[in-house]
């Protein structure tokens, strides 16, 4: 495999387990999980059932990171499933992956990320966001914006800056925001002011069609709130002793977000009473209110924004060495593939990246862009995982995952379930995925031979 002297794919490997599993837990832990529980609840009405499919879903979450893991310590170049199903299938495969990242998995979470943090920062400091130059309503809309693409410019400022720098940041981001959410799962259910009684209220759960349906699309939600459990694997280039670091991230960082989400769930539930809190999006700020009185949703709203900061700027690391590793093979802009010579960073990628969030937040398009992204993000890890079976037919094994084959063998047929119900739910948004991936297919014979014709011709 090609390098240049300053590790894998011309990247140097710095990143070490802890920042490593950090990055993990940040690009998990976002606006997922204090705003789907209130929506499930409206659906399903059964508490237990809920917390049960939250599990479901972590685990589901676990089983793709066991298969990453032997991915990633088989393969491990930046680029997550890019490398992956370039190097196991064909290059059309990957780049159709990278180019739906490009869109859909990384630029649009974080222009939603700086969105949400400056929509909660304003609920909790109003006068930042009104000057009386425009009236309310248009003052409201320009200032969040502003906020939104300075929060985007900040952080590409810092992780163009190169990886180590970047770790840093999001080592202090991420412990602080465990931590967080830890504090306030103990003192919520320290408090004394809920009831547990709320776990078994609510509506029976009917094994019937209907039932497994509302379960099925309950179960999307939480694979929503649990994306990013690959998070690290887009950065094994980057990664010291990957075979070892790497795997051991992505069950690290799936496993304490598994057990964060639960917490949460059972802090909500132990607050609010089931009917008031179907529906509710905002049912964290809820949940505070109802246990340690109205004045602490601001703390709480503060909170939710920072976790935003968090998510925001893992997404950040993680985009461009995808773009990066594509360039680099012949199948982007060239430019996108520099090093810088003294930051060691792929910059151009970090800032085209940063580029693209911001013209989304100002256009105002990432919702409906979010609306099918998860459909489109959700084929390739399919692809991904299903070529572990490749890797030990082939005998390319750096680390054997415990519980082969059963872990990717779930998740092969949860991931294909979510999928098939999602289409069937939704077709509009889903076809419009389906037209995403499409679009990719002449791109990829455009850049190959823009670029890979170029280099066949060099000397």
């Amino acid at each position: 495999m090609e390098t240049n002297g300053n590790g894998r794919n011309g990247l140097a490997p710095k990143i070490g387990l802890f920042p490593l599993t950090n990055i993990v837990v940040a690009n998990m832990i976002g606006a997922g999980i204090f705003t789907t529980s209130g929506l499930l609840m409206r659906d399903l009405g059964n508490p237990l059932v809920m917390l049960g499919l939250w599990a479901v879903g972590g685990l589901i979450a676990l089983c793709g990171a066991l298969s990453y893991g032997e991915l990633g310590a088989a393969i491990p170049r930046a680029g997550g499933e890019y490398a992956f199903l370039s190097e196991l299938y064909h290059p059309l495969l990957g780049f159709l992956s990278g180019w739906v990242s490009f869109f859909v998995g990384f630029s649009a979470p974080i222009a939603a990320s700086a969105i949400g943090f400056s929509e909660y920062f304003s609920r909790a400091f109003p006068g930042l966001f009104q000057a009386g130059l425009f009236p309310a309503a248009v003052e409201g809309v320009v200032f969040k914006k502003a906020w939104a693409c300075l929060v985007i410019l900040l952080f590409t400022a810092i992780h163009a800056r190169g990886i180590e720098l970047g770790a840093k940041v999001q080592n202090v981001l991420t412990v602080s925001k465990v931590l967080l959410i830890g504090g306030l799962v103990v003192a919520g259910l320290a408090s004394g002011n809920g009831h547990w009684s709320n776990l078994v209220q609510g509506a029976a759960f009917h094994a019937d069609f209907a039932g497994w349906k509302s379960a099925g699309l309950a179960l999307m939600w939480i694979m929503f709130a649990y994306s990013g459990w690959n998070a690290s694997a887009y950065i094994g280039s980057e990664v010291r002793d990957p075979a070892r670091n790497l795997p051991r991230s992505l069950i690290l960082g799936t496993g304490i977000v598994l057990l964060l989400y639960g917490g949460l769930n059972v802090f909500y539930l132990y607050a609010v009473p089931p009917a008031e809190m179907s529906g509710v999006i905002s049912v964290g700020g809820l949940a505070a209110g109802k246990l340690f009185g109205s004045s602490f949703e601001r703390v709480l709203s503060v909170f939710i924004s920072f976790a935003l900061f968090s998510s925001l700027s893992a997404f950040i690391i993680l985009g461009p060495r995808v773009y990066y590793s594509m360039a680099r093979d012949g199948y982007f802009f060239r430019s996108v593939a520099k090093i810088h010579p003294v930051l060691g960073a792929p910059s151009r990628s970090v800032l085209l990246q940063g580029l693209i969030s911001i013209v989304i937040v100002l256009s105002g398009s990432f919702d409906q862009i979010l609306t099918y992204m998860g459909f489109s993000l959700g084929v390739f890890p399919l692809f991904a995982v299903l070529g572990v079976f490749k890797l030990r037919k082939r005998g390319i094994v750096a680390f054997r995952m415990p519980g082969y084959p059963v872990a990717p063998v779930v998740y092969l047929f949860a991931g294909t379930a979510i999928l098939v119900l999602g289409f069937l739910h939704s077709p509009g948004p889903s076809g419009v995925a389906l037209l995403t991936v499409a679009a990719g297919i002449p791109a990829f014979f455009f850049f190959r031979n823009k670029y890979k014709v170029m280099d066949a011709k060099e000397p």
